[in-house]
């Protein structure tokens, strides 16, 4: 958790059944919001399935550090925003609704796949977590590591590599959540997921379908799964398909499925 700190999107549209959430961004042209003193007002945070404990913990965390200098006045608004490298750092009601979903709380070990500027693991470190964070651009790990510590989130640790593998040797993990969209589950992932655990990711649907933000809980050897709604991120790198099962292949197990962890 962040010991001290010293601080100085794109809307979600309406569709039958649910909320089409968008996670790619441009530098915005609109006239940009003010930036705030803590405890930052954050746009979009009034929408359900954001909890309480979240919006809290998010007001406490300056998302201006984490996004480019050019962009900075619309830091606090929802939309996402470019964070080099093609990446983006996620529109905060996405943010607020993956932690909530995944009710991370204090003492929560977290695996955080696509670490981008360290946003969303500041705000699991707010929340109570010890966060490990993989990314696979080189250049944003270590910037994203650098930010954190200066800002003081001691409970987080980011290091480079294929997403898709997850950080093995320090599972199991009772959250896990995947900020880039994948083609299929990482089963390795599946395998560093604690029982009772929860994952969330966002997973691309048949051609042409587009994605949908997929919440995944472990119950021993077996899987449950709840759409919470359509999404649009930047895709997961790394790893392949072969890496990973489509929901068909999650709820009748290969023989070859990682097991828990005891």
């Amino acid at each position: 958790m962040r010991r001290s700190v010293s601080v100085l999107g794109l809307l979600c549209l309406g569709v039958a059944g649910g909320c089409a959430l968008h996670d790619a961004a441009e530098v915005p042209e609109n006239k940009p919001m003010s930036l705030h003193q803590a405890p930052f007002r954050i746009s979009g945070l009034e929408r359900p399935g954001v909890s309480g404990t979240v919006r809290d913990a998010m007001a406490r965390v300056p998302r201006h550090e984490f996004v480019e200098e050019e962009v900075r006045p619309f830091a606090y608004e929802d939309r996402a925003l470019p964070i080099g490298f093609q990446q983006t750092i996620s529109q905060p009601y996405i943010v607020g609704l993956m932690s909530s979903a995944v009710e991370v709380g204090e003492g929560s070990k977290v695996l955080e796949i696509g670490t981008g500027s360290g946003y969303q693991a500041a705000v699991l470190s707010e929340l109570g977590a010890r966060v490990y964070s993989v990314e696979v651009v080189p250049e944003l790990a270590h910037a994203a590591q650098v930010r954190l510590a200066a800002l003081g989130y001691d409970t987080v640790k980011v290091r480079s590599g294929d997403g898709w593998q997850g950080w093995p040797e320090e599972g199991p993990f009772d959250a896990i959540l995947v900020t880039a969209a994948a083609p299929r589950i990482p089963e390795a992932l599946l395998g560093q997921l604690a029982n009772r655990g929860k994952m969330i990711l966002p997973l691309v649907r048949d051609a042409g379908a587009g994605e949908t933000l997929l919440l995944v809980e472990r119950d021993d050897d077996s899987f449950t799964t709840r759409e919470l709604g359509a999404v649009k991120f930047v895709p997961l790198t790394g790893g392949s398909e072969s890496h990973g099962l489509t929901l068909q292949e999650l709820h009748h197990p290969r023989a070859s499925t990682t097991q828990p962890k005891s």
